[in-house]
């Protein structure tokens, strides 16, 4: 039987590393509309991460 504790222990980084930049991008927004955008930062910030790191990796 096959075990998913790795993809429970991924998740649940995930999931800290999401509330993280949650914080991060709250803390910096001003206005109403700004935290609305900070929320969905934070959902999205791993694709943007995983571009920036192809672009440096394909510059080298």
């Amino acid at each position: 039987m096959a075990s998913s504790t790795g993809a429970a222990a991924g998740g649940g980084g995930y999931f800290l590393a999401m509330v993280g930049s949650a914080v991060w991008f709250w803390q910096q927004a001003d206005g109403f509309w700004e935290h609305v955008g900070a929320l969905l930062q934070a959902l999205v910030w791993p694709a943007f991460l995983i571009y920036d790191l192809f672009q440096f990796l394909n510059a080298t």
